[in-house]
């Protein structure tokens, strides 16, 4: 769950980084560009301010020793990057009326002070079409810019604007805003962090509910509202509000299980007290003390079973996990025997004289092995001989319940629940409780044929460690029989 739960905050910090990152370049690019272009213009009106800044002393006069002075007055003049494109001198006026008027010259033919970088042709242009513009020159651009100086004769200044100016303060401006938008985006993760931390925290606390549900704790509640739940979205608190009134739900069904199976448990002994009754009258004898001793046990363990029933999940007593297979079996065929011994049964228990532990507990071992030995005595005629072998290897012990019968007609049905050995009026439970008590180990339950007596044979194999852990030193099966008649 730790991994779901990263997988989780590290999904919504993806959603929103690219979120943030989104909307940021979408407002942070228009500005970039938008600053880079107001750089431009800036740079651009400032070589205009500087060209402006000559039209008055070119107004006055075009002394070049003047026009010096006020070209190096300019901070562009200053840095040698202005220049000023004098017209050519006016024609002297004719000495009488019948010499020949000359006219003026229009553009700029005269000598050029400061340094120039526009071609001659851009400058006549500019001179001649009275109109400033730019002019891409190595290194830069120049702002041309007309200057009339009298009637018919125009100057042209001319500007460099160097690329650096064009481009002066953008670089800053991106990493301004690149900042800013890393800023945007880490308070976008760190949001989305805590809002993930809160969600996965709600989920973690659902899913420990229902783990510890499942292992068998019913009085466990996930806190919907409340302090704990703050943060929460809707629909977790909706899935708390599900999984409380499931359990609650769970608490009243196994409420009512149990008390339905005392009360069933609870009407047997009526037939039960006739039995013992009955027994009581049968007088002396072997078969007698067995049929008492039965009628004994029996009423103790529908007396278990009330108790068991009754008493609620959270009163249980803890019970130790872990039994000897080879002393369960030598009790319960013990117990059997007595029957098999009125039916006139031939029956045999090996392999139960060394101690095989297994991580079960003895109350489910025991019903297991009643239930495959009151199978044999149910689906079997009387005076059919069974076996009981215990075998004993490195990680499992396997024991083998074979009688002398017809066998199993059809092996895959009689394992489902429901089906039973063959007989009437079974209901397949007992070899239902034995398969699952050999699952719950990590074993199994198998049906077959018995290789000694002929009939059937029904295998249990019951897990004593796991499959990868290091083995130990095997035990043979052993062949003594304990118990024969």
């Amino acid at each position: 769950m730790r991994k779901s739960g990263r997988s989780l905050r590290w999904a919504l910090v993806k959603a929103a980084v690219a979120g943030t990152t989104m909307v940021a370049l979408a407002f942070l690019i228009p500005l970039g560009l938008m600053v880079q272009q107001t750089a431009r213009d800036r740079a651009f009106t400032a070589a205009e301010r500087q060209a402006a800044a000559l039209g008055p002393a070119l107004a006055i006069t075009t002394d070049q020793d003047a026009i010096n002075r006020a070209l190096a007055s300019t901070d562009a003049g200053g840095q040698g990057r202005m220049a000023v494109h004098l017209p050519a001198a006016q024609a002297v006026p004719p000495a009488s009326a019948d010499q020949a008027v000359l006219p003026g010259v229009d553009g700029p033919g005269g000598p050029t002070l400061g340094e120039a970088r526009a071609a001659a042709g851009d400058v006549s242009t500019a001179g001649g079409q009275g109109r400033s513009f730019t002019v891409e020159v190595p290194g830069g651009y120049a702002l041309l810019q007309p200057v009339a100086v009298d009637t018919g004769r125009t100057a042209v200044v001319e500007v460099f604007v160097a690329d650096g100016d064009l481009t002066r303060g953008v670089s800053t401006a991106w990493l301004v805003l690149s900042a800013v938008a890393l800023g945007l985006v880490a308070i976008s993760v760190l949001v989305a962090d805590r809002m993930g931390s809160r969600i996965v925290a709600s989920a973690r606390r659902l899913a420990a509910a229902a783990r510890s549900l499942g292992a068998g704790n019913l009085a466990v509640r996930v806190p919907a509202d409340g302090k704990q739940a703050a943060g929460s979205p809707e629909e977790l608190r909706e899935a708390a509000h599900a999984f409380n009134t499931m359990a609650d739900r769970v608490v009243q069904l196994l409420a009512a299980e149990r008390e339905l199976a005392a009360d069933l448990s609870h009407r047997l002994r009526t037939p039960l007290t006739v039995l013992r009754l009955n027994a009581a009258s049968l007088g002396e004898g072997d078969a007698a003390d067995a049929t008492r001793h039965a009628v004994s046990q029996l009423e103790r363990e529908v007396d278990q079973i009330i108790r068991s029933a009754r008493r609620a999940p959270e009163d249980a007593p803890a019970v130790a996990v872990g039994c000897d297979v080879a002393e369960v079996i030598r009790e319960r065929v013990g117990f059997w025997s007595a029957l098999a011994e009125d039916e006139g049964r031939r029956w045999q228990l090996a392999g139960a004289d060394r101690a095989t532990p297994v991580p079960i507990q003895r109350a489910d071992l025991a019903a297991a092995v009643d239930a495959l030995l009151g199978n044999v005595f149910r689906h079997t005629a009387v005076g059919t001989a069974f076996s009981v072998d215990v075998l004993a290897t490195d990680s499992s012990v396997i024991v083998l319940v074979g009688d002398a019968g017809p066998g199993f007609s059809d092996p895959a049905a009689a394992l489902k629940r429901g089906e039973g050995h063959g007989g009437e009026g079974s209901t397949g439970l007992g070899l239902d409780i034995a398969r699952k008590l050999a699952e719950s180990t990590g074993g199994d339950l198998a049906l077959g044929r018995s290789a000694v007596l002929g009939g059937a044979e029904i295998r249990l194999r019951l897990q004593t460690r796991p499959d990868g852990a290091p083995a130990r030193a095997g035990r043979r099966r052993s062949r003594g029989t304990l118990f024969q008649k």
